[in-house]
């Protein structure tokens, strides 16, 4: 019997990050920028039981992405684990953190976790892929390039959680001091929607069902802006009337191997199975 996986996205965004990949054997909460309160609230309007997760998994130590895991930890018992670099950052160094080191592989909750190295202004940041034999979900964002080695992991995989961080126009004359537009846009920053297209060319296959655009900036992006970019390179058009989401069928499937783009949000939990 296939064992299909399913990623629960609480936040996505500058003000907050978390996830939930719900497994054949249990769940992992990737990343902890909400409040507790906020982030268990999310997941129970996904019919999810955020203190019900086995593991914690760390991508990063900015804040957005840890700014609840202090007070989550004194409430929660279970491994946390981060990179050595992030598990080692200052934001880190009171908790229990252990350490997983990137392009590893593990076992957790019936799932091949492997972590993968990514390219942000943070010690040691990573992306993740979750696999079982029968399914796989790539989850891979704050990186200002896309490394070889992640692009390869992310390959064919049946769910692809993408940065598409920013429109290069709309940051470009936007109100950032240039000195952020810089940081945001450079190799050490975020992917573009022009480079999250470019690498949804490579890694999107017959086996893959969902792209979602993440991490989108609220200052610098629109929902529309990221799906319509994705649905041009990957040859989707867009699926209702303000673009939000896009979808593309094999000719003659009935329904079997579509392919649906969509956005994840900064307020509005998301559920993708």
């Amino acid at each position: 019997m296939e064992e299909r996986l399913a990623l629960h996205i609480l936040a996505s965004g500058s003000k907050g990050n978390a996830a939930i990949v719900e497994g054949p054997a249990g769940s992992v909460l990737v990343d902890c920028g909400l409040a507790r309160r906020t982030l268990i609230a999310r997941a129970a309007e996904l019919g999810v039981d955020a203190e019900a997760v086995s593991l914690v998994l760390i991508t990063h130590e900015h804040t957005d992405h840890v700014k609840g895991l202090a007070v989550w930890s004194r409430h929660w018992e279970g491994p946390i684990l981060a990179s050595p670099g992030t598990a080692g950052s200052r934001r880190l160094a009171e908790l229990d953190v252990s350490s997983v080191a990137v392009g590893a592989t593990f076992e957790a909750v019936g799932m091949g976790i492997r972590t993968l190295a990514t390219s942000h202004d943070t010690r040691e940041p990573m992306g993740l892929v979750f696999a079982t034999a029968d399914d796989s979900i790539a989850l891979i964002t704050d990186t200002g390039v896309f490394p070889e080695e992640a692009l390869e992991a992310a390959r064919g995989c049946r769910i692809i959680a993408l940065e598409s961080n920013h429109d290069e126009a709309m940051l470009a004359e936007g109100p950032y001091p240039w000195a952020l537009k810089r940081r945001v846009g450079g190799e050490l920053g975020h992917l573009s929607n022009r480079q999250a297209a470019e690498a949804a060319r490579r890694i999107v296959t017959p086996a893959t069902e969902t792209v979602v655009a993440m991490h989108l900036s609220q200052e610098n992006n629109r929902p529309s802006l990221a799906v319509r970019s994705l649905a041009e390179a990957l040859g989707a058009v867009s699926a209702n009337t303000t673009f939000t989401r896009a979808r593309r069928t094999r000719p003659g499937s009935a329904g079997a191997g579509t392919l649906e783009i969509i956005a994840a949000s900064q307020e509005r939990p998301l559920t993708i199975r």
